[in-house]
Formats: structure tokens, sequence, C-alpha cells
């Protein structure tokens, strides 16, 4: 087990996470740039060096109900890893392998709304499409006409 110390040096290597100091001498991470409601990447984490890291949006880690991992008895490496990929998975700029094949090499943006829900502008073959996760949703010939349509319902670029 890494000390509190070793814990809290790891946790603020992530430039990305914003510390809030809370009762009892604990510690939450936050990330402020999270596309869901979400935002303690690092939760409750003691100078007894328990603590959790949210993975509710991973499938390869045993979470508890609120999708929480206990980060205890983790080493230094295995912290560094869920941290990096909670943030991944909170992220704008996360994409699935479906997505990934969708956007392929051509051009992306992702635009967000208030209500954090995501659609990917991509020119695909000198037009522009919008996609709501894979959907298709609406295709513009300029990007002009595709950023105004976006704009018009609320979005904006993540």
């Amino acid at each position: 087990m890494i000390t509190f110390e070793q814990k809290l040096a790891i946790i603020e290597s992530f430039p990305e996470l914003e510390r809030v100091n809370v009762s009892l001498g604990r510690v939450n991470y936050q990330f402020n740039e999270s596309i869901y409601e979400k935002k303690n990447v690092v939760y409750h984490l003691h100078p007894n060096g328990n603590g959790f890291v949210y993975a509710g949006k991973l499938t390869n880690y045993q979470t508890d109900q609120k999708g929480l991992v206990n980060i205890r008895d983790y080493s230094a490496e295995e912290l560094k890893q869920l941290i990096k990929e909670s943030i991944s998975s909170l992220s704008a700029n996360k994409k699935t392998v479906a997505e990934a094949a969708i956007i392929g090499e051509n051009q992306e943006e992702r635009w967000v709304n208030d209500a954090n829900e995501v659609l990917m502008l991509i020119l695909e073959e000198e037009v522009w499409n919008i996609y709501f996760g894979l959907n298709l949703e609406e295709t513009f010939d300029t990007l002009e006409e595709a950023e105004a349509f976006l704009m018009e319902e609320g979005f904006k670029r993540a």
C-alpha cells in the first residue's frame, strides 16, 4: 500500500484535477471539464490511505453501487492508470471503438449542450455530418451551416 502522501503526489500530477478539502481531513479531486454531472474523480481520500476513484463508466473495474473503486491497496502504477481512465471516461474527447470507426481519418469536432449531450461534427466526403452517438442526425454542405444549426440547437464546441 502506498501512503497518503504518495497518493496525493500521484493525484496532483494530473493538472486537470482540482483539489477540494472535505471534512475529517479527507480530500476530493474534481474534474471540472466532465461532460457528465459526475465531477469527483477521487472521492474521500483519507490520511489513513483509504479512498475511492470513480470508475462508473469503465467496464474493467469492480465498483460499488456509486461506481467507485476502493484504492486503499493500489500500487502507484495501478492508481495512475485508474485515474487516467476515469478522466478519459468523463471527457468530451473520449472516443469509443465504434466512434473511432466512424471518424476514421476524417476531421472531427465535438459539441456539447447544457444537458451534457455530445454531438460529433465530422467532415465526410465533402459534406458535414452530425452524429449523436452512432446515429447520423443531420448533413450539411458547409461547415458554416452545420455550426449555425448546432448553435441554434444550444450546442457549443467541447
